[in-house]
């Protein structure tokens, strides 16, 4: 833990460079803390689990293929 005094402060790359590299400051006056400088630490997205849609489509449809493709050229060609 790193300590510093109110005039120290005023060096703001100092402070910096510590606050980067994780270290814990005690900012002080006349020997008396007056506060703690953390670093904060970054928060951890909590990443969603994605549905296996491949196992879906196989419990729904089963191994049966649906030809969509030449449905919808079938479809189209009805039209025009």
């Amino acid at each position: 833990m790193q300590s510093i005094t109110l005039r120290q402060l005023r060096d703001t790359k100092k402070v910096k460079a510590w606050l980067k590299a994780g270290v814990h400051i005690e900012v002080r006056e006349r020997n008396q803390v007056l506060g703690d400088l953390v670093p904060r630490t970054p928060p951890t997205p909590a990443r969603a689990a994605l549905p296996d849609f491949e196992a879906r489509a196989r419990a729904i449809f089963g191994d049966r293929m649906i030809p969509a493709v030449e449905m919808l050229i079938e479809d189209r060609e009805d039209r025009f």
